[in-house]
């Protein structure tokens, strides 16, 4: 891919997602997001996609709350998900249809294992606090009894 269509320097794609250049080099490491291109010079090139991938992973990471290693799940399963797709626009056989329709619900249902994980998380997190403030409420009563009686 030539720099033409993966126009955008490391730090141009860093600034814009509001993160350093070191992560986008870490998640290069680990298979996360790699660069469309390289400069002549050897400097890596970022196309939009990558920067739309790159997003995805901070939505992920920052919205969803998931680690590093569910994100890569996540993103294989989306990218799987996607060549299904172009392959079934290319026009298929009804067996192979429905052995990709196979797939994408395996694929799915890997997914929402990932989010279903998350909630059961998320709502021990919520229970946690919902208890905590039923405490609260019970001294803030408690101090009312006793502010009534020292009348």
């Amino acid at each position: 891919m030539s720099a033409g269509e993966a126009p955008y320097r490391i730090g141009d794609v860093a600034q814009r997602a509001g993160v350093t250049t070191r992560t986008l080099r870490y998640y290069q490491e680990l298979g996360l997001l790699a660069p469309a291109g390289a400069s002549p010079g050897g400097s890596r090139r970022y196309s939009e996609a990558d920067v739309v991938r790159l997003l995805r992973i901070l939505e992920l990471r920052n919205v969803m709350g998931f680690d590093l290693d569910k994100i890569g799940v996540i993103l294989n399963a989306e990218d799987r998900l996607t060549a299904l797709r172009h392959e079934a626009a290319r026009g298929i056989s009804t067996k192979r249809r429905r052995e990709m329709l196979d797939e994408a619900v395996a694929l799915n249902h890997q997914m929402q294992a990932q989010v279903q994980e998350r909630l059961a998380v998320l709502e021990a997190f919520l229970g946690d606090l919902e208890e905590k403030e039923a405490v609260y409420r019970e001294r803030v009563a408690e101090l009312g009894a006793v502010k009534a009686v020292g009348r």
